[in-house]
């Protein structure tokens, strides 16, 4: 099923926002955001979490390559009047928008479906201001169960391997921790998951 497909439901289960308002934790300790910054969400999905750092930045820029998210976060930010909420259906790995630069870029549980992590993380550089933050929430190395056969992408990230391109692409490591875990039942099995948080800051 596309993220297309699923959008509609996708703010059905709980868990997703309670994952988002944990992320929201631990990007408004280490951000520390202020009335005048700026953010922009790298698959915002339906806004979850952004929804949680509303209050926390001025201008928030929502991305995702999924049409019917999108969609369904602009009925979102329609109803509930967010003039601050600046919604984008593009891919940024084939599109360079004419956006920014930001005081902080986050993502959740996006990271991982991104072929090339060398070409994204130049468009974040690229997008950060000197001295800005990239939040990066996502799935600590695992097995490949998370996603089941088929998956195509990352299974989780190794923390010094993330660090070390990270550090590559301009951006340190200032932060690292395990802010969620979530569970997976399958063939009667449960097994759980932890998230991991790393920011890293934009060599001034």
């Amino acid at each position: 099923m596309s993220f297309d497909e699923r959008a509609r439901t996708w703010d059905d289960d709980p868990i997703k926002t309670e994952r988002a308002a944990a992320f929201a934790k631990t990007i408004t300790e280490q951000v520390h955001p202020k009335p005048e910054m700026s953010a922009l969400e790298f698959g915002a999905g339906t806004g979850l979490l952004s929804y949680q750092l509303k209050e926390a930045f001025s201008t928030i820029v929502l991305v995702d390559s999924s049409e019917g998210m999108i969609d369904v976060l602009k009925e979102k930010i329609a109803k509930e009047h967010l003039s601050h909420f600046f919604p984008l259906n593009v891919d940024l790995l084939e599109t360079s928008p004419d956006i920014g630069p930001f005081d902080a870029i986050y993502t959740l549980m996006t990271m991982h479906h991104i072929d090339s992590l060398p070409d994204i993380l130049q468009v974040f550089h690229r997008l950060l201001k000197p001295g800005g933050k990239l939040c990066i929430g996502d799935l600590v190395k695992e097995d490949g169960s998370f996603h089941g056969s088929g998956f195509t992408g990352h299974k989780g990230f190794d923390k010094d391997k993330l660090s070390g391109l990270l550090e590559e692409h301009g951006m340190n490591p200032v932060h690292y921790e395990i802010f969620y875990e979530l569970e997976r039942k399958r063939d009667g099995h449960s097994q759980k998951f932890p998230l991991f948080s790393l920011i890293a800051e934009k060599a001034g």
